[in-house]
Parts: C-alpha cells; structure tokens; sequence
C-alpha cells in the first residue's frame, strides 16, 4: 500500500496530549455500526475480546493475548446509539481517552474516533494501530472479518511520521 492510498486523520496538540480524529462513512445504518462497537460477541470480529458497559461509570475491558495489551477502563461517557467515551489504558497507566461517535449520514452512518494520546508516546504507532482496526471493523460490517491488517498498519505509520514531522 502506498502512502497515496492511507487516508488520514487530522492532528492536534492540545497542552501535553495530541488529539487525532479519524472518520469513516460506513454503508451501513447508525444501530449496526453501534452494535459492532459495542457488543461483547461482536467486538473480538474486529478489535478484541471483552465488554464495554453501556452507562457511565461502567467498566470497559479489552483483552489482546498476542501482544499481552490489556485495556481496564471506565466508560465516562455515553449516549446510545450516538456515542461512547472510555480510556485506551488500565489503571496504571497514563489515561487515553477515546470516543466513538456514530451519526446518521446520507443512508449510512458517519464514525468518527476521537483519541487523546500523551504526547510522549509513539503517536504515529497508534493512530496507525487504529487505521488498521477500522479496516477490519470495515470488513466485519460486510460479513468478511479479517486478520490485523500489518501492511496498512505499516502504511499509515509512515504516513502518520510524516505528517507530524
């Protein structure tokens, strides 16, 4: 995959964090795009095994056994079927805040992920790392789940380098 072909999201500094936002357009309608973000059978198709509560205050856990990545957060926001807020993190760990939103658009529904990454952290590894989850998430809404996508994980890293460069 050539760095013409990585669509990517916009950043932004905000005091010691950088706030990335990537939007997709899914053929598909605002509930099912919800239910693939938030349903425990559904979530390992594209992101990882777990729950994520739907009130706030309840937990989210993910789990990714090949890379030992355990996410244990709390949601801290949430309005159904629109939006969900929780850390990219466990307790220990500095917070990054995520939030899915899920809007109504032209017969689909418009996603966009909103994360907060320190800015200290490899900030292109993780938006690259979230490209390749919503290409699977793309994959899975069609009915074909596929593995983690390395090549366009390796794509969008070197393009996220070079934007924010």
């Amino acid at each position: 995959m050539s760095l013409d072909e990585v669509k990517l999201g916009t950043i932004r500094r905000i005091g010691n964090c950088v706030e990335a936002r990537i939007e997709r357009m899914l053929g598909h309608d605002q509930a099912e795009v919800w239910k693939m973000l938030t349903d425990p059978g559904l979530l390992p198709l594209w992101l990882a095994s777990g729950n994520i509560s739907l009130s706030k205050g309840g937990s989210a856990k993910l789990s990714f056994p090949e890379s030992g990545t355990n996410v244990d957060s709390v949601v801290t926001d949430v309005d159904p079927p629109r939006m969900i807020e929780y850390s990219w993190s466990s307790p220990a760990e500095a917070q990054r805040p995520l939030r899915w939103e899920v809007l109504p658009d032209d017969g689909g529904a418009r996603l966009s992920l909103t994360l907060r990454i320190p800015d200290n952290e490899d900030i292109a590894r993780a938006c690259a790392g979230w490209e390749a989850h919503l290409e699977m998430l793309a994959a899975a809404m069609e009915g074909v789940p596929i593995k983690f996508p390395f090549e366009r994980f390796k794509a969008a890293r070197e393009a996220y380098r070079t934007l924010l460069s």
